[in-house]
């Protein structure tokens, strides 16, 4: 595993870097980093010993030194971000040569393989400010938290932000055919089924459908296929890592996949239709998921039940009000032809600017 030397790390930024320099003749060894690198998504930069061409070492945002090359790079300028690889678990020199060359860490291969894919993957996509990622349930079946998570994420991209809309649930009909994108091509959830470890999230965003400006990862229309944990961990930290916002639409039952997903949400809207079953209904939901989700909020749905409002549905399911949907003329008329949730100006888009204008502001939701 890695042994920590020094603390320091070279500087990073958002968006996409050069990959890192690996210096090594041990061919073995190079395989081993090559493969790790494509797991992170890095192209990386190979030579045998310290490179003659003025501001490689210096400039490279990694530095991969194998064992077999450190000798050959004592005297190199000292600098963040030099990492000592090997696959020796028991050799006894390796922390002099590890301080010979100045390095940050000594790994050894294969027990620091997931670590090392998390190090590549960090500075090739740099390491900004997460995306805020808003997760949307239905209080009960049929409450419009499919059509809320599309407007949302439409109205996101509208405004100009990076947006990726990630559908949770299998058995919901898929979100592309919501947006009208069930025909565009692009990678759906099973593909990433088998999905473990770090994932690239520039890989991700750049394989998904393309819709209204924003990145869409549905269903396909085959068989249902089960998403394990690991594999809803991996795409939404990659999804996550990108920026801007994530918004991610989920079922009312919490699986092990599901509570994956909660774990790595920001804040989650539960869905209520304003009529005392959805509320009855909505709070069996509400302590289930408020298990795992810290913070969950309602937005509550017209038209209203006699005797209720926005702030009674709230109080009694025991959340923060995040606003409320009054009815929209047409809505469906319009989805039916062809145009996007939240994309008309009328109060569904006006709740998802007004949301998103508090929740991106510091000045929250409620």
């Amino acid at each position: 595993m890695a042994g920590s030397i020094t603390s320091e790390r070279p500087p990073v930024v958002e968006g996409r870097r050069d990959g890192p320099l690996i210096v090594t003749e041990d061919m073995e060894l190079l395989d081993d980093l090559l493969r790790l690198c494509a797991a992170a998504g890095a192209e990386p930069d190979v030579h045998h010993s310290v490179p003659e061409r003025s501001g490689s070492w210096e400039g490279a945002p990694l530095v991969l030194v194998g064992d077999d090359a450190a000798a050959r790079c004592r005297g190199a300028t000292r600098r963040p971000g030099v990492l000592l690889v090997g696959r020796d678990q028991d050799d006894p020199d390796v922390w002099r040569r590890a301080v010979e060359i100045g390095a940050d860490c000594v790994l050894r291969l294969p027990d620091a393989e997931g670590w090392l894919v998390d190090r590549i993957a960090d500075v090739v996509e740099g390491v900004g400010r997460q995306a805020l990622t808003v997760g949307v349930i239905g209080g009960r079946g049929g409450a419009g938290a499919s059509t809320l998570a599309c407007a949302l994420a439409v109205s996101a991209a509208r405004d100009g932000r990076r947006t990726m809309l990630v559908d949770g649930d299998p058995l919901g009909g898929g979100l592309d055919v919501l947006l009208g994108g069930e025909q565009v091509e692009g990678r759906r959830w099973p593909d990433f089924a088998a999905s473990k470890g770090r994932v690239a999230g520039g890989a991700l965003e750049e394989s998904l459908p393309e819709l209204h400006a924003l990145r869409v990862l549905s269903w396909d229309r085959g068989d249902s296929v089960v998403i394990p944990p690991e594999a809803m961990r991996s795409v939404l930290a990659a999804a996550r890592r990108r920026g801007g916002v994530v918004v991610v639409d989920l079922p009312r039952r919490v699986d092990e996949g599901v509570a994956e997903a909660l774990a790595q949400l920001d804040l989650g809207l539960l869905v209520v239709p304003a009529e005392l079953r959805a509320v009855a209904a909505a709070n069996r939901v509400a302590s289930t998921v408020g298990m795992v989700l810290q913070d969950l909020r309602v937005v509550v749905r017209g038209p209203y039940a006699a005797g209720l409002d926005e702030q009674w549905v709230a109080d009694a399911l025991g959340l923060p009000l995040a606003g409320e949907l009054p009815v929209e003329a047409g809505l469906l008329a319009a989805q039916e032809g062809g145009a996007p949730p939240g994309r008309a100006r009328g109060p569904l888009a006006r709740f998802c600017t007004a949301f998103w204008e508090r929740a991106l502001t510091g000045g929250g939701v409620s």
